[in-house]
């Protein structure tokens, strides 16, 4: 099968694919973070009857994704209003678990209801385990659970929690923390788990002052420009780009700034030389050429779309060829496709069964999958003339959570349990 270019930079290929077979899925978003799997087979029609090999019940709901590490599964899930914050490992073949690390936090930390504690999704380099978990700090596991170190970075403060997920890069460990006042990049030691080095603090806020809303809970990227590589860092009003070895500042865009707030939920989605990204509560997005120093806005920027004129946006599109494909967190649940090149928009669909989009969408086998907050999720050709629905499927169960594809197999999160689908479940049974 020809699959279309999505990205000539490969932009995380250093971060995951090197380490990780071709059938994991190890960190948010997949091997080369960009929601892509290159893979086949992959079921396009299901429900809570058809097509699921497995469900397991999870003791809490949570927005943090799953990741897949050859037969085993890995998840983050909270008990006790945050108290209790635990990385579980699940069997593929089944569903049953495993093992389960506890974290115990004794604070109940800030957050949204429909943003449950432990949103973010673990990362592994097929070794070892990176757990992001926000106040109660970051940890490294083995994969059969064994405990290999922890850092304390202090305590962070939004009223809509967090979101952000580990970044893999060679022997580091990047992760943007915050949102809150304290909003930083910082690298760790991938063995020790010692800081190699950290970003000034980004100003930020942790709750409304006079109505406006600060913070990022977009995930990092690496590119690579004139055959270096950088950290592409979303913050709320502008991207940072910086030298991966020392943390340096090389550029920054800005564009994201909001008259009514300045959020950021999406991570970056890059094609080549271009990178397009998408502010939240109905703000501006940009695209913009990647490289150069200092501030270059005015030279890079490529076009920027203005205030109050977008729909909410949360959950990361897919490029495909040169068009981005959105599902959007509005109240309809929409859809829609843009040129990377201008911004403009090719089709729409104002309403879909969906609800609104927090999950980001994968690519998989020529097939956009997009699912929402009813758990529903529509599988449709990435076509930019009209919009071409393969199917609907539905599970009946609410879902934050951006599915993981892996070997024929996908895996989905809900508030209430994980599915495994694919359509050799009757062959399995």
């Amino acid at each position: 099968m020809k699959f279309p270019l999505i990205s000539c930079v490969m932009f995380l290929c250093f971060a995951f694919a090197l380490e990780a077979v071709s059938a994991d899925w190890p960190a948010f978003r997949g091997p080369q973070g960009n929601g892509v799997s290159e893979e086949s087979g992959f079921a396009t029609s299901w429900d809570s009857d058809k097509n699921i090999i497995w469900r397991t019940p999870l003791p809490g709901p949570g927005n943090g994704s799953p990741i897949v590490i050859g037969d085993e599964v890995f998840l983050l899930c909270a008990e006790d209003q945050g108290q209790k914050r635990s990385t579980i490992c699940l069997d593929r073949a089944d569903g049953s678990q495993k093992w389960i690390q506890t974290v115990n936090y004794d604070k109940i930390e800030e957050t949204h209801k429909t943003n449950p504690f432990c949103p973010s999704t673990p990362a592994s380099d097929g070794e070892h385990l990176y757990v992001w978990h926000r106040s109660a700090g970051m940890h490294c596991y083995k994969l059969d659970g064994t405990p290999v170190w922890s850092r304390d970075l202090g305590e962070f403060h939004h009223i809509w929690g967090g979101g952000p997920s580990p970044l893999l890069y060679k022997d580091m460990v990047i992760q943007l923390c915050g949102p809150g006042e304290r909003t930083f990049l910082i690298a760790f030691d991938k063995k020790t788990g010692e800081t190699r080095w950290q970003s000034e603090v980004e100003p930020g806020g942790s709750a409304s002052d006079k109505g406006r809303y600060v913070g990022t809970w977009a995930t990092p990227s690496i590119v690579n420009v004139d055959g270096k590589d950088q950290i592409l860092c979303p913050y709320h009003t502008r991207v940072v780009s910086y030298d991966p070895q020392s943390g340096k500042e090389i550029n920054f865009i800005e564009g994201l700034h909001a008259e009514k707030s300045d959020l950021c939920y999406t991570s970056l989605m890059i094609r080549g030389e271009t990178a397009v990204i998408l502010g939240g509560f109905r703000g501006p997005g940009f695209a913009f050429k990647l490289g150069g120093q200092g501030n270059t806005t005015e030279s890079h920027r490529i076009w920027h779309t203005g205030d109050l004129r977008n729909p909410q946006r949360i959950g990361t599109g897919v490029i495909v060829d040169d068009f981005v494909y959105m599902a959007n967190a509005d109240n309809s649940g929409s859809l829609e496709c843009f040129s990377i090149k201008t911004g403009e928009q090719t089709w729409k669909l104002p309403r879909s069964e969906n609800g609104p989009h927090w999950a980001s969408m994968v690519f998989a086998e020529g097939k956009l999958y997009a699912t929402g907050q009813k758990g529903t999720t529509t599988v449709f050709e990435p076509n930019p003339e009209k919009l071409e629905v393969v199917s609907i499927n539905k599970l009946g169960e609410d879902c934050n959570a951006t599915p993981a594809f892996s070997n024929g197999e996908i895996f989905i999160r809900t508030g209430a349990a994980i599915y495994c689908i694919s359509d050799k479940a009757l062959a399995k049974k």
